[in-house]
């Protein structure tokens, strides 16, 4: 798992335990929302991880389960923290996720969680083609057939035999049909690019 996969995730727990105290009740909106979209961005680092393993190479075949070199390694991380710097660009992510909520009101995180919704669901949709899972309505009765992909589905509840099963659809699910990513032309072994520059007026 990369660096940045794992500094998602503890800023997901980190926002979720925020969740569970007493504080929290006038910002669970807003911690909700900060919590979707770290989750929405890990999710995007675990495509991307997942997309770079599979990756057909120049003969078409799958690679094989050798350790991969420095550099390649290094390329694929270079451009994971590239896309979460497009995130920062677009949507302020990462200001939003590094910033103390506590100290603003509501009117002002309810401000700032819209831009980020917006930049960073525009920049989604550039780079992935993303659908459901189920069309159907949340609530809705739906079947899962037997064979299903197992990363599609977590089914709920009382479960028997190998299906299909039938039950309450809860939440539609994402997928993504394809990522068409920017390559990084270049990419320094010893050090990953920046996410965002540190911006400097000179009077």
């Amino acid at each position: 798992m990369s660096i940045v996969s794992i500094i998602l995730t503890v800023v997901l727990v980190g926002l979720n335990a925020f969740s569970l105290s007493p504080t929290s009740s006038r910002y669970y909106f807003y911690v909700s929302v900060g919590s979707l979209l770290v989750a929405l961005a890990l999710l995007v680092v675990l495509l991307v991880i997942r997309f770079r393993r599979h990756e057909p190479n120049s003969s078409g075949t799958e690679p094989t389960s050798s350790p991969l070199p420095q550099a390649v390694t290094n390329r694929a991380e270079a451009e994971i923290v590239s896309f979460l710097g497009t995130l920062q660009e677009r949507g302020r992510l990462v200001d939003f996720l590094m910033e103390d909520i506590t100290t603003f009101n509501d009117a002002q995180v309810g401000a700032a969680a819209r831009v980020v919704h917006d930049g960073c669901r525009a920049a989604l949709q550039e780079y992935f083609v993303i659908r459901s899972v189920r069309e159907e309505s949340e609530g809705s009765s739906v079947t899962v057939p037997s064979g299903y992909q197992a990363d599609e589905y977590r089914l709920i509840g009382n479960i028997r035999g190998a299906g299909p099963f039938t039950g309450t659809l809860v939440h539609r699910g994402w997928k993504a049909d394809s990522v068409r990513l920017p390559r990084l032309v270049r990419v320094e072994t010893d050090r990953l690019p920046t996410i965002a520059p540190a911006e400097v007026e000179i009077k």
